[in-house]
């Protein structure tokens, strides 16, 4: 059954071709053809019911006003961002550096495999980060730096002091944490210095993933970088790459690890793997995990403590956003409008050592309901309207939370009423402290690139030539160009 024309890419050469999504024996696919390399069909989602259940919570954004570039020929070529794009940046990146002490074959980069040192001087890195701020009418709040592996610069810490000199107000860094474990003081500086998050690399509670993945045990690595995080006060969370016959088993394992670390660990973010390269189709189908096979692994080993229902897609706290945009007359606010099929979350709660997802005590639905028709009283009746909007919605508030099922350690009305009457970051800090986040975001590769995705993307790389480019188009398209662009041989200083 047709679903929608897209545009996707030829896994071979990397065009620009006519796609088709479509519904077959309850999965949704994707299909198309190369002139020169022939015909692809992919699996998309392997849930028809579930794709079509998160749709409802789609939201277009507006795009940002100061476009980087112009818009040439088929989306995704020349990104940067262009006019078309429909998502202001929520979460930027910055490759710091293409060198890795290790040397994994699901990488993106890797020094020493293309022999050029990618590396953005501390100048260069302090553009990007002003290109990111200079983002309107929502500067850019989140800095993530990434790479090959960012512990490798010496002057990380420093790079972490100069993203709050820039004005972010979360910093974090995506690290395999072969460092961290090795140099305990780095814990110690990162976090002075205002690192916010550790994005730690973790594939599993045993060393068979890691030889797989990594062709290294690295297990006792990670828990010494936990161990070191945790003396350190710096949050962590968990970041598996997954993949279908090799870790998919364990993603119950690394959630209940997760609980057991929840003073440290702040969630759980799998990453079903990305094909890159000139991998095999039926190599690709064997090992795709889409995001409806992660909600069911979830279901099926946490024993139903965590359900397929209690996920919801990043874009359903759209209306959150929006309220608070009201309440503040109008300032524009970070808002995820990522497409709906680009991410799923919920966040769980420890009571007596069960777990407990948010949707089992808070009607989120209802609670979305609220917020929605309280922005647009508020939008109708202007300022003298907010007193009365908050009084009727104060009382109303109370009824989304089902307090017999709610877990005793954590005062969840009263965090709820501070976040929605005073916006109280201090409140939400206490939420996210109380609670661990267990998600999923499936990024595309060449096999199931989808347009209209790539379009709302609101996860984007900073590069050195004044570009801001969408995760996913930098990974499958203009990470190669790039790195040439902006390397030098790798055996030269």
């Amino acid at each position: 059954m047709f679903i929608k024309q897209t545009k996707s890419l030829c896994p071979e050469c990397l065009k620009v071709l006519d796609a088709e999504v479509y519904e077959d024996k309850d999965k949704i696919m994707i299909k198309k053809e190369c002139k020169e390399h022939g015909k692809f069909e992919n699996t998309y989602w392997s849930s028809d019911e579930l794709y079509e259940m998160v749709k409802e919570y789609g939201k277009v954004g507006v795009g940002i006003e100061n476009p980087q570039t112009t818009v040439e020929g088929e989306c995704p070529q020349n990104c940067g961002l262009c006019s078309e794009h429909e998502s202001h940046t929520v979460l930027g990146l910055i490759d710091v550096t293409n060198r890795c002490n290790m040397k994994c074959p699901v990488c993106f980069a890797n020094a020493a495999v293309s022999k050029m040192l990618y590396e953005p001087s501390y100048e260069e890195i302090r553009q990007m980060l002003k290109n990111l701020r200079n983002n309107q009418p929502v500067p850019t709040p989140a800095i993530q730096y990434a790479g090959g592996e960012p512990t490798m610069r010496k002057d990380l810490v420093e790079l972490v002091k100069l993203a709050k000199e820039e004005g972010f107000s979360h910093t974090q860094i995506a690290t395999n944490g072969i460092k961290l474990a090795k140099n305990p003081q780095l814990s110690k500086d990162l976090k002075e210095a205002g690192l916010n998050t550790v994005y730690l690399q973790f594939d599993g509670i045993t060393e068979e993933p890691y030889l797989k993945i990594r062709n290294r045990n690295l297990l006792s690595i990670k828990l010494e970088a936990i161990e070191n995080c945790r003396a350190a006060g710096l949050g962590i969370v968990l970041v598996p790459t997954l993949l279908k016959g090799i870790n998919h088993d364990q993603v119950g394992d690394i959630i209940k690890f997760a609980v057991d670390n929840i003073d440290i660990i702040r969630g759980v973010n799998f990453q079903p793997v990305s094909f890159a390269g000139r991998t095999p189709a039926e190599e690709v189908e064997e090992q795709r995990v889409t995001i409806p096979d992660f909600e069911k692994f979830v279901e099926e080993q946490t024993d139903s403590q965590i359900k397929v229902e209690d996920f919801y897609p990043a874009s359903c706290v759209t209306p959150v956003s929006e309220f608070v945009e009201a309440m503040e007359g109008g300032k524009p606010q970070v808002t995820f409008t990522c497409n709906p099929h680009c991410g799923t979350a919920t966040y769980v709660f420890v009571d007596n050592d069960e777990m407990v997802p948010i949707t089992q005590f808070i009607d989120v639905d209802r609670f979305f309901d609220l917020l929605n028709r309280s922005t647009n009283d508020i939008k109708k009746g202007g300022i003298v309207s907010k007193a009365k909007v908050l009084a009727r919605a104060s009382v109303e508030l109370p009824r989304t939370v089902d307090m017999s099922k709610s877990p005793e350690s954590v005062d969840i009305k009263s965090i709820m009423a501070q976040i929605f009457r005073e916006r109280s970051y201090a409140a939400l800090g206490e939420f996210h402290h109380n609670s661990l986040l267990v998600s999923c975001m499936h990024f595309m590769d060449p096999w199931n690139f989808d347009q209209d995705r790539v379009r709302q993307c609101v996860i984007h790389y900073a590069v050195p030539d004044g570009r801001i480019i969408p995760f996913c188009s930098m990974n499958t398209i203009y990470r190669n160009e790039i790195e040439k662009k902006f390397s030098k041989p790798l055996n030269k200083d």
